[in-house]
């Protein structure tokens, strides 16, 4: 069975550009948080036999799913979470990040983004270092990947 490969047709700058345009149209950052808690809905569930501690994230506030998956040269991300907040977190993450080659994954600097997105500001710093477990997960993958392509 062949598997269709979603490639992203911007990079991560341009995906990040387009998320920080949305979020300054939000006047306020219970506005910003109900986008992110928004995009969180158009993720697909997780089958049960994906919610595993293997591909659990471990720090995050609620529990948090994130299965990577090798497509050729990039990597695509499934994620879950039982909570809609870090549900929305992790969507936003995969808008970054899933589709990507490796090195387009490593080379983009998450914090940077996430900063000039305001996110972790506006979290709880149990939330935030949730949302820091999660893209050291993503990274993780991106570096594993790399390695086996080596």
């Amino acid at each position: 069975m062949t598997t269709l490969v979603q490639i992203p047709e911007d990079t991560p700058e341009q995906a990040l550009e387009s998320l920080a345009e949305d979020f300054d149209l939000l006047e306020d950052w219970e506005g910003r948080i109900e986008y992110v808690i928004d995009l969180g809905k158009g993720l697909a569930p997780l089958p049960d036999a994906e919610r595993t501690e293997a591909y659990k994230v471990p720090g995050c506030a609620a529990q948090v799913w994130l299965v990577p998956r090798r497509a050729g040269e990039r990597l695509l991300f499934a994620a879950d979470s039982d909570s809609a907040l870090s549900k929305g977190n992790i969507a936003l993450l995969l808008r970054l990040f899933s589709g990507r080659t490796p090195r387009e994954i490593l080379d983009f600097d998450a914090r940077a983004a996430l900063d000039r997105l305001g996110l972790p500001s506006a979290l709880t710093r149990q939330r935030a270092n949730g949302l820091n477990s999660m893209v050291g997960r993503i990274r993780e993958a991106a570096m594993e990947a790399e390695g086996a392509a080596a």
